[in-house]
């Protein structure tokens, strides 16, 4: 969200919550990525397939450690530059997309089959064939059973859970951009840890996941993600995490030799760097936008104008998940390198239903602007085309009447012209065409549709600030 509201210069509605993520952050540490954060889950149910895990001294852990710094300052950069490149290493969503284009198509798919074959092939019937019918209406009814690209999808999300065997928690201790800004927050929280008594046995640094402890056994407040897994290894049961009032804090941090986080350091080097990295952004943006500019992709109906979309989509497949028939998905360079992921209106896959508006209300960050039904029926997406010279009626004189049957729209934006002797020919009025490929998703000709939607007219919403 902070990324997001920077890079387009406004504030977003959920920037509230993210405000209210800080403060508790300030006041209890960086619990978020050890108790809420789904991606931080799913690299520790992939950490539990590993029976031993290494540990590194001190030295090589700040070094690791700091790169997460400056992935968050490519964000940050980026954004100034009006580049909104979180959603890459966003760890909700990646979580998001996961769920949204793997985890719900797979499962949907899985339990479908798993009920066809209770059913029909072992006669489960009864109450499983009244669960099912249940269920098919809502949960199973939505055709989600394969999005583009989701391959590449589950590979990243796969590659990411997979760092856990260089090292634990490696995601969150090195790249995650979210952690480091958690991280710089926590640095000063009241919420400590504390330690009567010590024994020395070192079984919490062996098994602290996020190599909070240092050699000496004091601790990276900072790193610390509340774990609470050096409570339950102590022998002496003494170790426990208090809030602290800020002076008797400060003394039991100096006893425990407690250090900064590793933050980079503002060297003349790493000052040079950043400028470099700057100066690469701009010519970066550049060279995207020109690339951009020859995009000719259908979006989501009342999207944002194409460049506001790109920066408001997080690319976290919400409104593909929830679109009924399956007609979203995500794109890969058909946008331009900007535009990858951000989801697209494949009309042969599927159509965009007349009456729904689900999508506008699933996404997080206004980049597909909420209608209702009513507004909904005239909403451009698009304009349909019919090609004359593979359409039957037009090419063949053969008689052939989907498009114009299966058109949702009042009064028809498909016409048919019956002039001469000829059958019915089809054609489009623009006024009346809403661009929604139903008309391109049935037609019969194979493999290029003779009636196809271009993006010409689709209604663009601008931007407020």
């Amino acid at each position: 969200m902070a990324i997001t509201s920077l890079s387009e210069r406004l504030v977003l509605p959920g920037i509230a919550l993210s405000l209210g993520m800080v403060f508790l952050t300030m006041l209890c540490g960086r619990f978020f990525c050890g108790w809420v954060c789904p991606l931080g889950t799913a690299v520790d149910i992939a950490g539990a397939f590993k029976k031993k895990h290494r540990s590194i001294g001190d030295g090589n852990n700040a070094a690791v450690r700091k790169i997460k710094f400056y992935i968050l300052g490519i964000m940050v950069l980026a954004a100034i530059f009006g580049k909104e490149i979180a959603w890459i290493f966003d760890p909700i969503v990646i979580a998001a997309r996961f769920v949204s284009l793997n985890l719900v198509p797979g499962l949907t798919f899985l339990m479908n089959a798993a009920f066809i074959i209770l059913i029909r092939d072992w006669h489960a019937g009864g109450a499983v064939s009244d669960l099912y019918h249940a269920l098919k209406p809502t949960f199973l009814g939505v055709k989600v059973y394969y999005f583009a690209h989701s391959g590449i999808i589950f590979l990243f999300f796969a590659a990411i859970c997979s760092t856990v065997m260089i090292l634990q928690r490696f995601w969150c201790r090195a790249l995650c951009p979210l952690g480091a800004l958690y991280a710089c927050l926590a640095r000063w929280a009241p919420l400590r840890r504390t330690i009567k008594e010590c024994m020395k046995c070192n079984r919490c640094k062996g098994h602290c996941r996020m190599g909070a402890i240092r050699d000496d056994l004091g601790y990276e407040q900072g790193e610390c993600i509340l774990c609470m897994d050096c409570i339950y290894d102590c022998p002496t049961h003494l170790t426990s995490f208090n809030f602290l009032l800020p002076g008797k804090a400060k003394r039991i941090a100096g006893e425990e030799g407690q250090r900064a986080a590793d933050l980079p350091k503002i060297s003349r080097r790493n000052f040079l760097l950043f400028i470099l990295g700057s100066i690469s952004l701009l010519e970066y943006k550049f060279i995207s936008n020109a690339l951009s500019q020859k995009s000719t992709v259908l979006r989501p109906p009342a999207a944002l104008e194409e460049d506001d979309f790109i920066k408001r989509c997080i690319r976290c497949g919400n409104c593909m998940r929830v679109c009924p028939t399956n007609a979203l998905h995500p794109a890969m360079l058909q946008a331009g390198p900007e535009g990858i992921w951000t989801p697209q209106l494949l009309p042969e896959v599927g159509y965009c239903e007349y009456k729904c508006t689900l999508c506008g209300r699933a996404c997080p960050t206004g980049a597909i602007s909420p209608l209702t039904p009513q507004e909904k029926l005239t909403t451009k997406l698009g304009l349909a085309l019919v090609d004359r010279s593979t359409c039957l009626p037009w090419a063949l004189n053969k008689e052939c009447l989907v498009c114009q049957e299966h058109c949702p729209t009042f009064n028809k934006a498909i016409k048919l012209d019956t002039s001469s002797g000829h059958p019915a020919r089809p054609y489009v009025d623009e006024k009346l065409c809403v661009g929604c490929g139903i008309c391109q998703n049935k037609c019969p000709v194979t493999p290029i549709r003779a009636i196809r939607v271009s993006e010409k007219g689709a209604y663009r919403v601008k931007a407020s600030l």
